[in-house]
């Protein structure tokens, strides 16, 4: 950042980059190019915002100046281009009009958001490409995200980048008929952002909060855009019902506090409204989509006033729901627990050791752990132990681990 920057320049070109990088990105990858040619181009407006907002001040929408700063940029490396036609872009054959989108859906930051998560990419460079063009996070930040060297991160977002101008991935919003699998595509990356923050696999903190923070925004960016999608809608009260509870996740000594022992008045019930209101639309639609289900099993948990008024029974209802629109083995290890709740720990147990033969869940630390939780409660505490003396080997979250290795010590482990 330049020196000349004062600090309420500095503060106002961040605050530019939070809020409407996205936006500005999304704005000059249609004139620009190629994608590689906007990011430069919108680098170059914010270095311009940082030199020049000083002496002429800071803009009434910085978003507007910055997006008419970095469109000016990536014309003018046009310009410089042997010829126009060579400049043009793969990605974006010709400037379209607003109206010329399926759906008159004008905005670009869902062109984009589509291009990022187009199923030609591999889920991990939709995933990265996401996390650098819509929420401006630099490679680095990306490659700490996922715990991966920042040049393996690199290489990974070039050839990303590299794949759509060759394959000519176009820069639009699918059509009509293709617009639910693709739109289920972005809605899972945006989820898959949240949650990887929400519990982050590995590292000294429980949680990745610039992650989820950017999963809840990336939710929201959608909803703007697709205000009458119901699994939009879905997506949003699943995040939000979820995080207003992570105030109570942690103790004074970041220790792990279970839902079950949480304060419950330290739950955020705004966050609750507004994602119950989400979820009675998002559950209009028939049938029901998967992130509103499980939205609703939030619910539920939300809604209750202790551990013990919990409907587990609804809980598992919605499981049974759950299972048919997205019959993956996590649900299924979810769903016995609430079975375990619901009709018997020896129930759900048994359920658990079924589970155990997935090889999804070989590496999953959750199986082994719910298991070490159903021993202690049938007064099981040896078999306990070894539970979640297995469930420690797979854990790499620091917090996660001193919370097993308490249960272990309570063991006499």
């Amino acid at each position: 950042m330049p020196e000349t920057a004062g600090p309420e320049v500095a503060a106002a070109v961040a605050d530019a980059h939070r809020r409407e990088w996205a936006f500005v990105l999304a704005a000059t990858v249609r004139v620009a190019g190629s994608i590689d040619a906007a990011e430069e181009a919108v680098q170059d407006a914010y270095a311009a915002a940082l030199a020049t907002w000083g002496d002429g001040g800071i803009p009434r929408n910085p978003g507007a100046w910055l997006t008419v700063t970095a469109r000016r940029r990536a014309l003018d490396m046009h310009r410089r281009a042997a010829t126009a036609e060579r400049a043009l872009p793969r990605l974006v054959g010709r400037e379209e009009s607003p109206a010329e989108e399926p759906g008159g859906i004008p905005d670009d930051r869902l062109r984009l958001i589509f291009t990022c998560c187009h199923p030609a990419l591999a889920p991990e460079a939709q995933v990265a490409l996401t996390l650098r063009l819509l929420c401006g996070l630099s490679t680095a930040e990306v490659a700490r995200a996922f715990l991966v060297p920042e040049t393996t991160m690199a290489a990974r977002i070039t050839r990303a980048k590299k794949k759509i101008a060759a394959a000519n991935i176009p820069y639009r919003v699918p059509p009509p008929d293709e617009l639910p699998e693709r739109l289920d595509g972005v809605l899972s990356v945006v989820y898959l952002v949240y949650t990887t923050g929400h519990t982050a696999p590995s590292g000294a903190d429980l949680m990745r909060r610039d992650l989820a923070d950017r999963g809840l925004e990336l939710a929201r960016m959608l909803r703007v855009l697709l205000p009458l999608d119901r699994d939009v809608a879905g997506l949003l009260a699943l995040i939000l019902l979820t995080e207003a509870r992570r105030g109570a996740r942690l103790d004074d000594q970041d220790n792990v506090v279970l839902l079950e022992d949480q304060d419950r008045s330290r739950w955020d019930r705004q966050a609750i409204g507004e994602g119950v209101a989400l979820l009675r639309g998002a559950l209009a639609a028939r049938p029901p989509g998967r992130f509103a289900l499980m939205a609703a099993i939030a619910a539920v948990h939300d809604g209750s006033g202790s551990w013990q008024d919990t409907d587990w029974q609804e809980i598992l209802g919605l499981y049974d729901l759950l299972l048919g629109r997205w019959p993956s083995p996590v649900v299924r290890l979810n769903r016995a627990i609430a079975l375990g709740f619901a009709a018997g720990f020896a129930e759900g147990l048994a359920e658990l050791d079924l589970l155990g033969a997935e090889p999804q869940l070989a590496r999953y630390p959750y199986l082994a752990s719910a298991r070490g939780d159903f021993l202690v409660r049938l007064g099981r505490p040896g078999e306990a132990r070894v539970a979640f003396e297995e469930a420690l080997i797979l854990t790499d979250n620091e917090v996660e681990r001193r919370f097993l290795q308490g249960r272990i010590k309570e063991l006499g482990g």
